[in-house]
């Protein structure tokens, strides 16, 4: 079951973005359950005080007290791999969102076109998440590595390595060849030699891919461009 929150101070929006939320549920088949709050700072409490979890949080950024942005930054270590939709009239915050590895930004004055969207998207990303896995099988071994655990991938000589939530595994083929059989949008190469999971990247900065789990890899310059563009295109974050 998927949980969504809503946090918007003004209850009428809140309101109309539970109901579009609920709507892309019954479109995806997807079961969920949505949680409305007027206030950031009870959004706040009922995830660092009572550990309410959620997977996708639709976040209003113009809001008395801890604005959205503020609230987003402080969610992140209470909920790592929440997807965080902003809602704003302020086109400048996109920016921000991207460093805050924000999901998506939606304009309000798009709102009944852009928003569905997003939550279609982010639902799909969260069940892709949940569901598929990487098998390491040989003579005296069956590993299977959920897509969702998986950091990075580097070659090392005839192997590749994999360095995923619970370890590092070596498979004794290409990286190319790994990367064919992954056969998922969100890995994508950022140099020869290594492939990243996009779902862990937390910034791109000095040319450098910045992960989830402290990990910082060297983009190549040849594959730099192309990398901020795959990464726009899956987070969606274009306005």
């Amino acid at each position: 079951m998927l949980r969504i929150a809503v946090c918007d101070d003004d209850k009428a929006a809140a309101q109309a973005h539970k109901e579009i939320a609920e709507r892309c549920l019954q479109q995806c088949k997807s079961v969920g359950e949505t949680a409305v709050y007027t206030s950031s700072d009870n959004l706040l409490y009922d995830i660092a005080e009572d550990h309410f979890f959620f997977d996708l949080i639709l976040l209003d950024i113009e809001m008395p007290g801890n604005s959205g942005m503020e609230i987003a930054e402080k969610i992140k270590p209470y909920l790592p791999n929440v997807k965080i939709i902003f809602i704003t009239s302020y086109i400048e915050y996109a920016i921000d969102a991207f460093e805050l590895s924000i999901f998506r930004y939606v304009p309000k004055n798009d709102i009944e076109q852009r928003l569905p969207a997003a939550i279609q998207d982010a639902v799909r990303l969260l069940e892709l998440e949940d569901g598929k896995t990487y098998t390491i099988q040989t003579n005296s071994r069956l590993e299977r590595i959920p897509y969702r655990e998986i950091y990075h991938i580097e070659r090392d000589g005839k192997n590749a390595c994999i360095t995923a939530a619970s370890g590092v595994s070596r498979v004794r083929k290409s990286l190319q060849q790994v990367y064919e059989e992954l056969g998922a949008e969100e890995f994508i190469y950022i140099d020869r030699g290594c492939i990243v999971n996009m779902i862990h990247i937390m910034q791109v900065k000095d040319g450098m891919a910045v992960l989830k789990n402290g990990k910082a890899l060297p983009i190549s310059r040849s594959h730099l461009q192309q990398v901020k563009e795959q990464i726009n295109h899956y987070w969606g974050m274009h306005i």
